[in-house]
């Protein structure tokens, strides 16, 4: 895996270089600052599952590399939206160059992103436009229902699928298109991908209310302050309990600290972290029931684990 993920940087540095020194260093600020580089090696990992190659093909590195630029470009965008002032641990994009050079240098990755699906046929550029279309809508629904106490469970099902599923599907659906898989074979991919999204958010969400600061490189509980409340809040705010009645008349605002610390307790002491873990565990088992169809194979047993390590700590 190290040599994979040396040719993932490899490539990604390439791709963020521009004619610019400015954008270049715009560009290249958060790729540089590091990452797990899930979509590319899931790309490429996807590609050797099933009768798929033994190794990885550069096209593939090249469409898992599409995919993890359209991920730090709508960083540079979500961190505007969101007013942050770190990312990945360093300065952000707008902290440092402004929101307008965030937002510009954010749009050049998606254009680098577009330019290297183009390069693998109009399929893959299909969809990954369709794919960034998507992401935008998920964004969207979330904006839509900030503060909002009346968030229904299938309205954050709705917005995670488009803001974080919607990419982790088609990393792995690229890495099979570009290896060649049969149709079947593709499609089971793609079904992986999402329900591996899927768990992935739903975990990222329960992270930010049950793990300490210096975990998380954040304020726990951050995306309840910001008014995004996620899918622990939600079955928390479901209950018929004094706590969950508590909660919903602290919330539907910004938080002041206390309020914030006071909210925050109450979701760490209910029922709601654990009904989301469940949930996270059924998204796991439907990404690894989708490889079923698929024969039996190296690439195939990684991905499987890639899904339940998901759930190691939980």
């Amino acid at each position: 895996m190290p040599a994979l993920r040396e040719r993932v940087e490899k490539r990604l540095a390439a791709a963020v270089e521009s004619d610019d020194p400015a954008m270049t260093e715009m560009a290249s600020h958060l790729v540089r600052a590091g990452g797990k580089r899930l979509r590319p090696v899931l790309a490429a990992v996807a590609s050797t599952a099933g009768a798929g190659p033994a190794t990885v093909a550069d096209d593939v590195i090249t469409g898992g590399v599409a995919c993890e630029l359209v991920h730090v470009g709508s960083l540079h965008h979500d961190d505007v939206i969101d007013e942050a002032a770190t990312r990945h641990r360093v300065e952000s994009v707008n902290a440092r160059w402004g929101n307008l050079r965030a937002i510009l240098s954010g749009d050049f990755l998606l254009a680098r992103a577009s330019e290297l699906a183009a390069s693998l046929g109009t399929e893959v550029a299909g969809l990954l436009a369709a794919t960034i279309g998507r992401l935008c809508e998920g964004q969207v629904r979330e904006l839509q229902l900030a503060y909002q106490v009346e968030r229904r469970v299938i309205d954050y099902e709705a917005s995670i699928e488009g803001k974080t599923a919607a990419l982790f599907a088609t990393s792995c659906r690229i890495g099979g298109i570009v290896a060649g898989a049969p149709r079947r074979g593709v499609d089971a991919l793609t079904e992986y991908g999402r329900s591996y999204g899927l768990a992935f958010q739903v975990v990222d969400d329960i992270l930010d209310v049950v793990a300490t600061e210096e975990e998380l490189g954040k304020p726990a509980g951050h995306d309840m302050a910001e008014g995004v409340y996620t899918l622990p809040v939600l079955h928390t705010l479901g209950q018929e309990t004094r706590e969950a009645a508590e909660l919903r008349s602290l919330l539907g605002g910004p938080l002041e600290p206390g309020d914030q610390a006071r909210a925050l307790a109450l979701v760490r002491a209910g029922d709601g972290v654990d009904a989301a873990v469940t949930r996270a565990r059924s998204y796991v088992d439907e990404a690894v029931a989708a490889l079923a169809v698929l024969p039996p194979s190296a690439g195939g047993d990684t991905l499987a684990a890639a899904a339940q390590h998901l759930l190691v700590g939980l």
